[in-house]
């Protein structure tokens, strides 16, 4: 028995941890690259109908507590990022595919055109460095009908990537769970600046980007543990996690996996097996002989 297999729906992962979108997702050879090096599954960069240039350099700023970035959803589009996920499928590594669409129509056409080579689908319905980013997030009624919609057209699991920049994360989180939701990804990075006082002005071309990273954990640590409150459908934890410590956390606070992103960026592709490595010495040292022992368990105390 493998005690940190997980089930997400109809998705068997072999451990909680999980690339999150954005990091070394845009091609099939660094995907693959991260599923060797330890991660349980990878999820890949959100891919648009049509290709995206994004915005002008410079994009991406470190800060000793995270990153800013504001690459603006870049990618090839559907019909030539196929071409990857076929290379994955060559390879038998499983991956979540991120999705990311300007309108419902959009977001139809895509499931629909990818709907036979992938594992599941993560709706990009968050991103704060592109226009149309959190406009979707904010409306609830509107991502009610984005994934009520979409799961009309697929079988395939639909994990919904939610902001914590909303009014309540709970309100959004019901909605996408009364749409027929299989999970929700918990948060997306949020809006942010940064201003070089040298050069009296942004750091960032756009302006304001996306800061991830160890900033923005415990805003994702208590949106996890608020959804998990009140929602019955699983919850993936993702803001900031950068070590063991902070991976049980999210479990205990009520996330069935975790996602890890700006961690890849700092400190490589090892820390999928170091965390890994430490949730199993943590479920030794404690009693406990498999994850769904420890799931939610902040809740209990």
């Amino acid at each position: 028995m493998n005690p940190l297999e997980v089930n997400i729906s109809s998705l068997k992962i072999r451990n909680p941890t999980m690339l999150a979108a954005g990091v070394l997702g845009i091609s099939a050879s660094l995907l693959r690259n991260a599923y060797k090096s330890g991660a349980g599954i990878v999820v890949t960069k959100s891919i648009s109908k049509n290709p995206r240039f994004g915005n002008r350099n410079p994009v991406v700023y470190e800060l000793k507590y995270g990153l800013l970035n504001s690459i603006g959803l870049s990618n090839p589009g559907c019909e030539e990022f196929l071409k990857e996920v076929n290379e994955l499928r060559k390879d038998n590594i499983p991956f979540i595919l991120s999705v990311y669409g300007e309108s419902v129509d959009e977001f139809k056409y895509l499931i629909k055109f990818f709907n036979d080579y992938v594992n599941a689908f993560e709706l990009n319905l968050s991103c704060p460095n592109v226009k149309t980013g959190l406009e979707f997030i904010k409306d609830v009624e509107l991502v009610f009908d984005i994934v009520r919609e979409v799961k009309s057209i697929t079988k395939k699991p639909i994990f919904v990537k939610i902001s914590a920049t909303v009014n309540d994360v709970v309100d959004v989180g019901k909605a996408c769970e009364e749409a027929g939701a299989d999970a929700i990804v918990a948060i997306n990075s949020i809006k942010a600046m940064k201003i070089d006082i040298r050069l009296k002005k942004p750091v960032l071309s756009s302006i304001f980007g996306g800061l991830s990273g160890e900033a923005i954990k415990p805003i994702a640590l208590r949106c996890v543990y608020e959804l998990k409150k009140e929602l019955s459908i699983p919850i993936i934890g993702c803001g900031g996690i950068s070590c063991g410590e902070d991976a049980v956390e999210f479990l205990l606070a009520g996330a069935s996996a975790i996602q890890i992103g700006t961690a890849v960026y700092k400190k490589g592709l090892r820390i999928f097996r170091d965390i890994c490595m430490f949730i199993k010495n943590y479920l030794n040292e404690n009693g406990y002989s498999k994850l769904d022992e420890i799931i939610g368990l902040a809740h209990k105390a």
